[in-house]
């Protein structure tokens, strides 16, 4: 059953634009409360990033769930990792998460939690959205909900975010730059990293509304490594607005993306015998974690892109470690979704144990040169199905044999077909990349 307002990661746009807008909040948080009050007596969490208009969408969806008789625990500013883990562990019927993540200040969204802490499951996303095509009714006055503060959220993400490593490995004398992304992480990643023993420089935790991810963060981690060769420190740590990605930088200034973290991370894992199932990455996860991952005896297995998929696949081959190059990371041995601070520390733990830098550590993975290209559609198109299409990619995957990969797909979001080839000559692959490109524009009449 198609839904009508859920995306794969809740419900995200531009604000003002339907349906960011806060009347459809207020229906949105009433339609939530309904179906949580049918599940029990409790009360529901809201946390939300640091963009402006997260002031807005708060007051409305607590409006919502009060009218619906369900109590709100309001967490202020929080990551959405630590939304999740709060959920799980003050047995909230439910978590809601006002952010955009990655994206600008002008965008907003809503997501949800379910009391485990994970997404929540279709069916209750289903009940909602019937509930958002019916009219708004008020409970009874004295069954309304009530909210309240919770003014030590902080502090207990922040201790949770510590006990992810043993007590017992020593963090001092490492020297950390990290940015926050002037998001949901500048007053808790900071306090994380110092209170563990690391020398912490501070950069993107000034947030006023709407420099949330502005040249800062994940995606962004120029500045972060022009800072931490000012400062001669070992690694960088980049976050995104919602705190669940995480990118790095080594100690020469060079970006550590998603991929190689999770190669850390598994291998740590190996050496210390607390492996367990495949590792799970994504359509887009580079063929060198893949084959090193292979000399490591531990199997990749990819899913669609997102980490709802990623998390599915986790779950039914019962994995401990996945996510995506872009820097979802999820460590499922510690936590219940992707969480930037959390795999970070288990990055500096291997750090610590094996004495090697971030730099010496990412060198076990030889990432392939990757070439993506994006071609202009107005129609869709069945790739699987299209004969001249095939016949091009047959033809490179001969060529490129098991050094390389080949990878088609429509956009979920776009009106674009994404051709990506990888291997180990970039200069070739470059080549093939464009000439699978000419392919599909002349298949498509582009």
């Amino acid at each position: 059953m198609t839904k009508k307002y859920f995306g794969t990661d809740g419900i995200r746009g531009k604000v003002g634009e339907p349906p960011i807008t806060a009347d459809f909040l207020l229906k949105l948080g009433w339609a939530a409360g309904r179906v949580f009050a049918n599940k029990g007596d409790n009360f529901v969490l809201v946390g939300k990033d640091t963009r402006i208009s997260g002031y807005m969408f708060e007051s409305a969806l607590e409006a919502g769930l009060t009218a619906a008789g369900m109590g709100t625990h309001l967490l202020g500013p929080m990551p959405t990792p630590g939304i999740a883990y709060l959920t799980r562990t003050l047995r909230a019927q439910a978590g809601i998460v006002i952010s955009a993540s990655h994206n600008p200040y002008y965008d907003n969204g809503i997501k949800f939690f379910s009391k485990q802490g994970t997404k929540l499951p279709d069916e209750i996303e289903h009940e909602i959205e019937y509930y958002l095509d019916s009219p708004i009714t008020t409970v009874e006055s004295s069954k309304l909900g009530k909210a309240r503060r919770l003014s030590d959220a902080a502090g207990r993400y922040i201790e949770f975010c510590k006990a992810s490593v043993p007590a017992t490995i020593d963090f001092f004398g490492m020297k950390l730059v990290v940015d926050c992304a002037h998001g949901a992480t500048y007053h808790i990643a900071p306090h994380v990293f110092s209170e563990v023993g690391a020398e912490v420089i501070t950069i993107g935790a000034e947030p006023n509304g709407i420099n949330i991810n502005d040249n800062c963060g994940a995606t962004q981690p120029k500045l972060l490594a022009a800072t931490v060769l000012a400062h001669k420190a070992d690694l960088g740590i980049a976050l995104d607005g919602d705190g669940d990605r995480l990118i790095m930088v080594d100690h020469k200034g060079e970006i550590v993306d998603g991929d190689e973290l999770i190669y850390i991370i598994a291998k740590a894992k190996v050496d210390a015998g607390q492996m367990t199932g495949p590792v799970v990455g994504t359509l887009m996860t580079n063929l060198g974690m893949q084959h090193a991952l292979q000399k490591l005896d531990i199997e990749l297995i990819r899913a669609k892109v997102g980490d709802r998929y990623v998390m599915q696949l986790l779950e039914e081959h019962k994995g401990i470690l996945g996510g995506e190059n872009s820097g979802h990371i999820i460590c499922l041995d510690k936590t219940t979704t992707g969480d930037g601070i959390i795999a970070a520390l288990q990055v500096m733990a291997e750090i610590q144990n094996s004495g090697k830098s971030l730099h010496e550590l990412k060198s076990g993975m030889q990432k392939y040169p990757q070439i993506l290209i994006n071609v202009k559609t107005k129609s869709t198109i069945n790739l699987d199905t299209h004969e001249g299409i095939q016949t091009a990619v047959k033809a490179v995957e001969k060529k490129l044999g098991k050094e390389g990969r080949v990878l088609l797909r429509s956009s979920g979001t776009e009106p674009l077909i994404r051709v990506m080839i990888e291997g180990q000559d970039e200069v070739a692959v470059t080549n093939y990349a464009h000439h699978l490109a000419d392919k599909v524009k002349e298949a498509i009449g582009a």
